[in-house]
Order: C-alpha cells, then structure tokens, then sequence
C-alpha cells in the first residue's frame, strides 16, 4: 500500500504529529479540521461560522488532493456542545446532497473552539 500526504495552505497547518490528509487505496482521510482561518488564525465567534470555517477547511484539504467534498463518504463531527447538534446539521446540509455522506456526531471537550469536522473521501478513477 503506497500513502501519500496531502498539504494545503489553505487549511490550517498541523500543530502536532499529523498529516492534514493521506491518501491511500482510492480514498483521502481528512484529518480533524478545526475553525480556524488558515491565513488570520482567527476563529469565527458564530458557531455556524465555526462549522462553515471548519468544513471550509476539510474542503480545502480535498480540493489539494484533487477530489471533492462532495465525494465525502463518512464524516466525523466533534461538538464541544451536543446542544449545538440541530444548528450543526442545518449548516451540514449547505455542504451535502442526498446520499449524504455516513456520519458520527459525538460530544467531547475541545479546546478554544465549538466544532471538529473529519472526513473519508472516495478519490475519482483518473
């Protein structure tokens, strides 16, 4: 099995020992992203801001492995609040069309922000 690592500048730069995506046998695994602007650093206040920053930045990460978000086949959402789940889902929906993607939600502490967004990308046949 051949991996390789995926880098784009327009999500935000690992701060620990982790790729932002890898690619291997036909799919790209996103690593968690979070809300952060990749050039400001800035985290929006808003939590829709934070899940739109947040899958903006997933987005990004398939867009520099060449594929599409839309071509999303599990995603993993991580709420510091799971009273945040209904607004989440109606910002998810902005992103995704029927057959939605698989998805885990589940609540956990985060640090200095409200959501994490993982994803498995099926990468097209060249």
């Amino acid at each position: 099995m051949v991996r390789k690592a995926v880098v784009t500048g327009n999500a935000p730069k690992p701060a620990f020992s982790y790729s932002q995506g890898i690619i291997a046998n036909g799919f790209l695994f996103v690593s968690g992203q979070v809300p952060v602007d990749p050039l400001t650093k800035a985290v929006p206040e808003a939590f829709a801001d934070q899940v739109r920053r947040a899958m903006g930045n997933v987005a990004a990460v398939a867009e520099a492995a060449g594929a599409r978000l839309s071509d999303a086949v599990r995603v993993g959402v991580y709420l510091a609040d799971l009273a945040d789940f209904e607004e989440m889902d109606r910002v998810y929906r902005e992103y995704f069309e029927e057959p939605l993607p698989a998805r885990t939600t589940v609540g956990t502490t985060l640090l200095g922000f409200a959501v994490e967004i993982d994803a498995v990308i099926a990468l097209r046949a060249e």
